[in-house]
């Protein structure tokens, strides 16, 4: 939709003087048409909005939280200026960096630009949101979080893994099934390994994905067994995914544990009850949402409902109940207002700004892009879409090669659509991007140093003949990058696994320490969520400090924090006694052992002196732990205790805490801003490409760009064959978004498998996507002609095929193709 269309043809001198007319603060008008005229075309349709559904599509480096930051401070400027109602803007956004992010943004815009209070808003998490609500009507929502424990299972978490063991005694003859596969001898010893695979990989996993994707989209058990009615596949997979899922809800249940899906469906059955409602939504003017692309079903409806200004409609009977924790019906989505109706769309004061084109989570978290691209499309239909597509981080040719990677990637997609199944091209939405090319942005652009000019040449092309060669050139263009002003500009290595991460570190620290360039590890350095286990180490030692083992594990968490020097911890484990106790007759400690056995000693004197709830802050503190690593462990402290109330013992706590360490992703508190510690000027950062989205660098590196990694492929576990060449997980999480995207018939096996690699590859590539666009300044990209096949083994080299993006930019940029052979020449 063209910006004609969008903006309403009110003259800027009309809209001052009303303003200025209207306003009971002097010169208010001006101001928001100040902070307006600032911005961006795109930005300044945002900032333009009073009132109804908007859908925001931006590219990578357009300014997205800039643009929202200024829209939502104007629009609490005009809720001020028209009424003396305390109702609130609500800002939702993903997570707690970004959320505090934007909030001192609209504070800034709101004290230094419009001279206002800085009140009128929230800025909240989707589940910080969720909580805020359950947690005001406690008796509606079920929750009682005095009494309630938050956690973030894994498929090793012993509710997944005790509700298979259920399952299988409840279901022998299903689970005998799945025992014969495709074909079954009834050798005992293949029965043996079957069982193992089935009980400790198979099932949990399958148990793990179903439960996430139904709950977020408040999908019940009950559901996924008429569901499954549907279908024809030999071992009726979404029947047992409904009956593992039915097994953890009822132990989630009996021990008060929840999840974050059912902070949503708690919120959600709040706001099923009238009263509770329309308080809430009386409460709320607008809400704006940022990052919406990563929004599952049941977190846009909740939004929807808080926006709607008490006409939102429900789709057939009834949200949750507290008895009934999970929705029954099709998709527990709202039934949105008529799309050729703008009247009852107005009713929807919903802003959702996003790029369905920087969606990479949707493989492992319920997240789909699809719904994001359905709000855009229904706004478009009545002219409430604007694009932002101005974009002035990058120097233009890293531009035109993203922009050259997507429609090369949708091309080459709608082309293998055509030739395989010879049907009509799929819809937009289908293919891996939306097509919306990034532009530079105009002369005069009040972004400070805009599209700047490029370093060398912006893109480097480079093809290596294996990855110790990859790391000699990527060295040696550091080296150059960074001897001219070490602390004038930013560079990260953005790498697709942790192992390559772990790998590229130990490579380049003599090198970054010679030439004194400060190399970060965020996969290494990023310590908080270490926190636990080391808590762990410590406690199993002062409950038995004469075994070796755990005396060593406790000695090299000491090491580790730099508290007791580097020493040979074998000798120091394998006499426990000896070296906690020395006698009279044993032969004097050196220093650096005493060092130790003192430090030691204290923990033991601790564990008798302490009460059992003191323990982990003392060891916290003992460990010298940053502020953000205190705050973690005051909040596993409280977790564990809660947890164990009313059993409280050592060997309760160390059962807690081996429980979280082993099978949980336990949050990490931030004190800091994460963005800041990974991309300090001075310092190179090496960073998956996931844990990159939202930053930028001046330089970012993309080394082993292979093919086995980007896409990659579907492959099916070795041990896991007996069951068929698909996986039961990724084929009942294909079959239910095939229901919830409303497609007339559930896939079979093989089309859903077909369905679930496709989305992989979607993602893979919209991840690449998002790495190339980091960069402002020099994008340099490399693929090793000799690379592991796996990075758990990368010292086995073998040829790798380059990701099929990588020879396309070559072709098509060939002028950026860096000539090794001349380089070699000229060393």
């Amino acid at each position: 939709m063209s910006d004609s269309k969008f903006t309403a043809p009110m003259a800027q001198e009309l809209l001052h003087s009303e303003l200025s007319e209207r306003s009971p603060v002097p010169n208010l008008g001006e101001k928001i048409l100040a902070i307006r005229n600032s911005l961006r075309p795109g930005q300044q349709q945002m900032a333009d909005w009073q009132s109804g559904p908007l859908a925001i599509s931006a590219v990578p480096g357009a300014g997205k939280s800039t643009g929202m930051a200024a829209a939502a401070a104007i629009a609490i400027a005009r809720q001020y200026e028209r009424s003396s109602s305390r109702r609130q803007l609500v800002v939702v956004t993903f997570t707690r960096s970004a959320a505090a992010n934007i909030k001192a943004k609209i504070r800034k815009f709101l004290r230094d630009d419009l001279c206002l209070p800085q009140t009128g808003f929230f800025v909240y998490t989707l589940h910080g949101l969720a909580l805020n609500i359950a947690n005001r009507h406690s008796d509606l929502s079920g929750l009682q979080l005095e009494n309630v424990i938050l956690i973030t299972p894994t498929q090793s978490h012993r509710f997944i893994r005790t509700a298979v063991e259920q399952w299988i005694v409840n279901n022998p003859d299903v689970y005998l099934r799945l025992l014969e596969g495709h074909q079954f001898d009834g050798e005992e010893t293949e029965r043996l390994r079957r069982q193992s695979v089935l009980r400790t990989e198979v099932l949990p996993e399958l148990a793990n994905t179903v439960i996430h994707e139904a709950k977020s989209s408040g999908i019940s058990p009950e559901k996924l067994r008429e569901w499954s009615k549907q279908t024809t596949d030999e071992y009726a997979i979404l029947s047992v995914a409904a009956g593992l899922y039915e097994q953890y809800q009822n132990l989630m249940r009996s021990r008060d544990f929840i999840d974050y899906d059912d902070m949503i469906l708690a919120a959600l059955r709040v706001l099923e009850n009238d009263s509770a409602r329309h308080i809430e939504q009386n409460q709320i003017f607008a809400v704006f949402e940022d990052e919406a692309q990563d929004s599952s079903p049941l977190q846009t409806q909740l939004l929807e409902i808080l926006a709607s200004n008490g006409e939102y409609q429900r789709e057939n009977s009834s949200l949750p109940t507290p008895n009934s924790p999970l929705l029954t019906q099709h998709s527990a989505r709202a039934k949105r207002p008529a799309t050729a109706n703008s009247t009852q769309h107005s009713a929807l004061n919903l802003v959702r700004v996003g790029d369905p084109n920087q969606a990479i989570n949707s493989t492992f978290t319920p997240a789909d892009p699809i719904y994001f691209r359905q709000f855009c499309e229904e706004c478009d239909r009545i002219e409430r879409l604007a694009t932002m597509d101005q974009a002035g981080r990058s120097t233009r040719i890293i531009i035109e090669a993203a922009n050259f990677a997507l429609k090369w990637i949708n091309n080459q997609w709608l082309a293998t659509t055509k030739t395989n199944n010879k049907q009509q091209i799929p819809e937009n939405r289908q293919v891996p991007f939306r097509l919306q090319t990034i532009r530079p942005v105009e002369a005069g652009d009040p972004q400070v140093n805009a599209n700047p000019a490029p370093i060398g040449r912006g893109l480097e092309l480079y093809t290596p003949r294996d990855i110790h060669h990859t790391v000699e050139l990527l060295s040696q263009r550091v080296i150059e990058l960074f001897s001219e002003d070490p602390t004038k500009n930013s560079a990260a290595i953005l790498v697709r696994e942790n192992r390559q991460g772990r790998w590229l570190a130990e490579a380049l620290i003599p090198l970054c320490k010679e030439h004194k360039i400060l190399l970060y590890d965020v996969g290494e350095r990023d310590r908080r969520s270490h926190v636990p286990q080391e808590i762990l180490a410590l406690l199993q030692f002062c409950d038995r400090p004469h075994s070796p083992d755990y005396l060593k594990a406790a000695l090299e968490a000491l090491v580790q924090r730099q508290l007791i020097p580097t020493q040979d911890l074998n000798a120091l484990a394998s006499l426990p006694e000896e070296f906690l106790y020395p006698g009279p007759l044993a032969e004097p400690q050196p220093e650096t052992v005493q060092k130790a056995a003192r430090l030691c000693r204290s923990l033991l004197r601790a564990r008798l002196e302490l009460p059992l709830y003191q323990l982990i802050s003392f060891l916290a503190l003992t460990l010298n732990y940053d502020q953000a690593e205190l705050a973690t462990a005051d909040k596993l402290a409280e977790r564990v205790n809660q947890q164990i109330a009313g059993n409280s013992s050592m060997g309760g706590m160390l059962s807690a805490l081996s429980e979280i360490v082993s099978s949980e992703r336990f949050e990490p508190v931030e004190t800091e801003d994460s963005e800041e510690r990974y991309t300090r000027r001075g310092q190179l950062t090496i960073i998956t490409m996931h844990k990159a989205k939202g930053l930028d660098w001046d330089y970012v590196f993309l080394p082993f760009l292979h093919e086995n990694l980007i896409p990659g492929r579907f492959w099916v576990p070795p041990q896991s064959q007996f069951l068929g060449d698909f996986t039961l997980s990724e084929v009942a999480r294909a079959q239910i978004r095939a229901t919830l995207h409303e497609e007339s018939i559930i896939p079979d096996v093989s089309q859903a498998w077909e369905v679930a690699k496709n989305l992989k590859t979607s993602e893979e590539y919209r991840l690449l996507y998002v790495a190339m666009t980091r960069a402002k300044l020099l994008l340099w990209m490399s693929a090793a002609q000799k690379a592991p096949f796996t990075w758990s083994k990368p010292d086995n080299l073998q040829e790798q095929a380059p990701c099929p993006v990588f020879p396309a930019l070559k072709r098509q940029f060939p002028e950026f193709v860096v000539n090794l052979a001349a380089m070699s020449k000229q060393a």
